[in-house]
């Protein structure tokens, strides 16, 4: 748990670091380094919510197939 508080202070700490660095605004910063994790949590609802749907775990399975072709050397790959 320590590590995952660690990270997502880190993330706040970065999150402002950029925002205030690419706008020169505090506010600006401090409502990007709010809004933005409570925006990725509703996205990740979503993500996880489709991720089991049929149509994705068929894209999975599809895309796990071609893996194999992907990972051939460039002159085994012509050949097949």
């Amino acid at each position: 748990m320590a590590k995952t508080a660690t990270f997502g202070v880190m993330h706040v700490m970065t999150s402002f670091t950029v925002t205030y660095a690419l706008t020169g605004s505090i506010t600006i910063a401090g409502v990007v380094t709010f809004v933005e994790p409570l925006v990725n949590t509703v996205m990740h609802y979503f993500f996880d919510k489709y991720w089991d749907h049929p149509v994705a775990r068929r894209v999975r399975q599809q895309l796990a197939r071609l893996r194999p072709i992907a990972r051939m050397p460039d002159t085994q790959a012509r050949q097949a």
